[in-house]
């Protein structure tokens, strides 16, 4: 038994998906304990009523915030070469298509990916899964599609099976081949879905647990929209649950098809408009937003505001990669949606907690602070959240408790 006491604030932030006109308050206990039987919380309440049993162990929050554990519920993070170069292009003026031209892009990510084993794939991920932890991050989704082969994103989901019993926090595989087309096939995209759908791939894939969900990125410059409903419909009758890279340049419906095909989530949506905020409201579909990657790129944000106010379960991921969005740290990006998406820190903080767990299907054990559900908490060396997210760039985090254990810190 583990019990958590001298908690000036307890967060509790109720179990998602929280639709957006509730992401405005949350419950708050002050002067509050919990107490963890094995790896569920058992009990809640005030310090002075709170009875641990005699030998259960002790953690003094010493009046700091107590809140859910992070959920990153949208990452690309397993590669294996950076790409500083193009980021230093993209300062002197060039343009992503300008510097895809030129050999760069997914492409130089995904000649990377090919010639990793996988063991130097976990070997390189590894360090980035520990320093997500330190800033309070418990469970992660890791999308493949820096491999647009068969054997190279098989590849990848199995470092990323293999990375989950490398590490306490929980990982989440999604089968993202349908992110580009590879150079040999840049002509024949239909060529290449025939490959990469193929029923003996996506046998494999249900066969061996490799991967929960699909992906696939809706873009002109990538998959249209019958070409991505192929890929979402295909892999949802092999059991894999649908999300989509929706709405991020252009507008072409991929939010309508969203909510066409039942999707989990549609991520990124910054040319959101009415119709596909329609379609996800009637299919229940998580919008997941990114606030990392457009500030890293320098780009326009999603409009959060106008999504909370139609009332759509909105989460926050950090879309990790190293190509948009080289940012490890989901409380800096849970800060860069407070300061430009101007979305509160009450708000951010069931974004990434308990609709991030929605976005996952992690709902029913994951994101939220209540007797029952799964003992994954951060303390954190602030009074309050608010205080936490009002300081971007300082880790805040004392301690991380994963499944009722201290994971990482005191």
């Amino acid at each position: 038994m583990l019990c958590v006491r001298n908690i000036g604030e307890l967060v509790l932030v109720s179990r998602g998906p929280v639709t957006g006109r509730n992401m405005r308050s949350v419950e708050i206990l002050t002067d509050a304990a919990v107490i963890i039987d094995g790896e569920l919380i058992k009990w809640i309440g005030s310090n002075q009523k709170a009875v641990p049993s005699a030998d259960a162990e002790i953690i003094d929050a010493d009046g700091g915030c107590v809140v859910p554990g992070l959920i990153d519920c949208h990452t690309h993070t397993i590669f294996a070469e950076t790409r500083e170069n193009e980021f230093v292009k993209r300062l002197e003026g060039k343009s992503y298509a300008q510097i895809a031209e030129e050999g760069g892009g997914i492409r130089v990510t995904v000649e990377g990916v090919r010639g990793a084993s996988v063991d130097r794939l976990v070997e390189t991920t590894l360090p980035r899964l520990q320093r997500m932890m330190s800033n309070g991050v418990t469970c992660v989704e890791i999308k493949s599609g820096y491999g647009l082969s068969v054997e190279d994103e098989l590849k990848m989901l199995r470092a990323i099976k293999r990375l989950g019993s490398l590490t306490p926090i929980e990982l989440v595989g999604t089968y993202l081949a349908a992110h580009t087309t590879p150079r040999e096939l840049a002509d024949s995209p239909d060529e290449y879905l025939d490959v990469v759908l193929d029923e003996k791939v996506l046998s494999l894939i249900r066969e061996e647990d490799l991967a929960e969900f699909c992906d696939v990125f809706c873009e002109q410059t990538a998959f249209d929209i019958d070409r991505s409903r192929r890929v979402l419909e295909t892999c949802q009758s092999f059991g894999l649950i649908p999300k989509l890279h929706a709405d991020q340049i252009t507008q072409m419906g991929a939010t309508v098809l969203a909510g066409e095909v039942g999707a989990i989530s549609a991520d990124h949506l910054e040319t959101i408009d009415n119709a596909g905020l329609a379609a996800m409201k009637a299919a229940g579909t998580i919008a997941v937003l990114l606030p990392a990657c457009s500030w890293f790129l320098g780009v326009q944000q999603a409009p959060a505001r106008r999504i909370l106010e139609s009332d759509l379960p909105v989460a926050i991921a950090t879309d990790h990669n190293p190509g948009s969005c080289m940012v490890e740290s989901l409380p800096l990006a849970m800060s860069i949606a407070c300061t430009q998406m101007k979305m509160t820190p009450t708000e951010v903080l069931i974004a990434a907690t308990a609709n991030a767990a929605a976005a996952l299907n992690r709902h029913h054990r994951l994101g939220s602070i209540a007797p029952g559900m799964q003992a994954d908490l951060l303390l954190l060396d602030v009074p309050n959240h608010n205080r936490w997210l009002y300081e971007p760039g300082r880790n805040c985090v004392r301690g991380v408790i994963k499944k009722g254990k201290l994971i990482c810190g005191e």
